[in-house]
């Protein structure tokens, strides 16, 4: 993917990005290192991005691998209503990927329940007892093609393999891949992680009340299984990509695979997945504007043998990605 640095944003910004989506928990030295930079340069451009793009680290436990339902919500609301409710969903601990569409009268989100009967109480207790929420459109993620641990801005190709090798995280050697798994004791642990992937050791221990070695075996662990991974936030408008739309694709039967798996290599494609419900494929696009959708829409996506139906919802504003920021975020 060809890369031209908008705004305040440049090569090493996004390298450094790239480099956190790859480890969120690296230090600031060891990525200076592979950057060819200070560690005094990452942690000045960590700050400024923090503070300008929206930079946002953060432990995400992937539903997937957990074997937990996760559900893609189309709300139909009635005309200034919806930007109630999203962020009234966005407040939400089970709730991300929150954007506007249709003319700000739809709400897209998706939903990653935390506890058997979350989605019960979102989808049959609170949602329908919403009068301005007209239609609720469920459809429940079958398979991921693309997304999760797999973030978006390895498709820019800034990081060679051998940077990616230096980057990639060597779990402890105790810490064996064992079964996707978080125990009630971790709640203490992730609570600080979601909130701040990076927070160090010590502050860990001191969340936990676990000895560091503990605190490191079991983050290890957890990161090694699966369970959890460190993923990373953005703006995607301060890399030049302010667009970011919702394609419902359906496709002849046989060819929902062939179809996902050709998604993924998209360099668009921010995230895909199967689904259950009126489409096969749900996936987020990420463009430069509506002539960049356009060209997608007509080009790759429309040459893919075996897709049959689109229906494209641009976001007018995003309102969460993975954590809730509030507003002048």
């Amino acid at each position: 993917m060809e890369f031209h640095a908008h705004g305040t944003l440049d090569g090493l910004d996004l390298r450094l990005l790239a480099a956190l989506e790859v480890d969120g928990r690296a230090s600031f030295s060891k990525i200076g290192g592979v950057l060819g930079v200070s560690d005094q340069t990452v942690a000045r451009r960590y700050r400024r991005l923090s503070a300008e793009a929206g930079l946002r680290v953060v432990a995400v436990r992937d539903a997937e691998r957990l074997g937990q339902d996760q559900w893609m919500l189309r709300l139909r609301c009635v005309p200034d209503s919806a930007t109630v409710i999203a962020d009234a969903l966005a407040k939400r601990p089970d709730t991300y990927w929150i954007g506007l569409g249709s003319g700000g009268t739809e709400i897209v989100c998706m939903t990653r329940p935390r506890h058997p009967g979350d989605h019960d109480d979102l989808l049959l207790g609170k949602l329908p007892r919403t009068p301005s929420v007209v239609e609720i459109r469920a459809q429940q993620l079958l398979h991921r093609f693309y997304g999760g641990p797999t973030g978006w801005l390895r498709k820019f190709g800034v990081l060679d393999k051998e940077q990616i090798a230096v980057l990639t995280p060597r779990h402890e050697a105790n810490a064996t891949a064992g079964p996707a798994r978080i125990e009630p004791e971790d709640e203490p642990l992730l609570a600080v992680l979601e909130r701040d992937g990076r927070a160090t050791y010590p502050e860990l221990q001191r969340a936990t009340g676990r000895s560091e070695s503990a605190v490191k075996r079991r983050l290890a662990a957890l990161l090694a299984s699966g369970a959890v991974y460190i993923d990373v936030e953005y703006h995607s408008e301060f890399l030049g990509y302010p667009l970011a739309a919702v394609l419902w694709i359906t496709t002849a039967p046989a060819a929902m695979h062939a179809v996902g798996q050709a998604l993924a290599t998209h360099d668009e494609i921010a995230f895909a997945s199967a689904t259950a419900g009126p489409s096969h494929i749900v996936v987020t696009a990420v463009v430069r504007g509506t002539a960049g959708l356009y060209a997608y829409l007509s080009g790759p996506l429309g040459r893919l043998e075996g897709v049959q139906h689109v229906e494209t919802t641009p976001f007018m504003r995003r309102v969460k990605q993975l954590t809730y920021q509030q507003a002048g975020r």
